[in-house]
């Protein structure tokens, strides 16, 4: 881009050198016409006063003729110029519009090319701080992880205490049990033994009477 914005100002100078010429020349050669044509006008005016009686109706008309010969030959190079001008004036603007497009459209590119650094800039950060957050989330739930084992396993060791100590609590009260079981049993034998007894002495008592 650099390189054709030099370029471009270069011919830019080359043009406006070409119509600084073309403007000193047009001016040079309107002045010139316009002192030859004094000079001339001078001369006729010296040849009309000695040949005034001779020449003075031919030499009006070849002036006339001259004139509008000169006239008309000085209005087409005039025209031609004015056209020449106009199109080297068209083509300054239109060169001179080209270039701001070019520099605004430079300008753009710069722009968009700074605001796409900064996105993707933006874009490597926000990638980083996700990589950052999800680094520290997996550690969150790793420790999660590890805690909710943790009280599994310890629930668990709990519950299988609580089971050994029930199961023993369950047994201890079987023990107890059979032991009153026991000792119930044992009663009630002894009292259906001492009844017995009870009942055999009267019986024998009875049998001696």
């Amino acid at each position: 881009m650099a390189i054709k914005k030099k370029k471009s100002k270069k011919v830019n100078l080359k043009k406006k050198k070409g119509l600084a010429k073309i403007a000193t020349l047009t001016t040079k050669s309107i002045s010139s016409a316009f002192s030859n044509y004094k000079k001339n006008k001078e001369l006729e005016k010296i040849r009309i006063i000695k040949l005034q009686k001779l020449e003075e109706k031919n030499q009006i008309l070849k002036e006339r003729k001259d004139l509008k010969l000169w006239e008309e030959r000085l209005n087409k190079e005039s025209n031609k110029l004015n056209a020449i001008e106009f199109e080297l004036r068209n083509k300054e603007k239109d060169l001179k519009i080209k270039d701001e497009k070019q520099k605004f459209e430079q300008d753009r590119l710069v722009k968009k090319d700074e605001h796409l650094t900064q996105v993707s800039k933006d874009l490597i950060d926000k990638e980083k701080k996700l990589k950052l957050y999800e680094e520290q989330q997996n550690r969150k739930d790793i420790d999660l992880k590890v805690r909710e084992d943790e009280q599994k396993i310890k629930e668990l060791k709990d519950q299988r205490r609580k089971n050994r100590e029930l199961k023993q609590l369950k047994e201890e009260e079987q023990k107890k049990q059979n032991l009153e079981f026991l000792r119930i049993k044992e009663w009630e034998e002894k009292f259906d033994r001492e009844k017995k007894n009870k009942r055999t002495s009267r019986k024998s008592s009875r049998t001696k009477t």
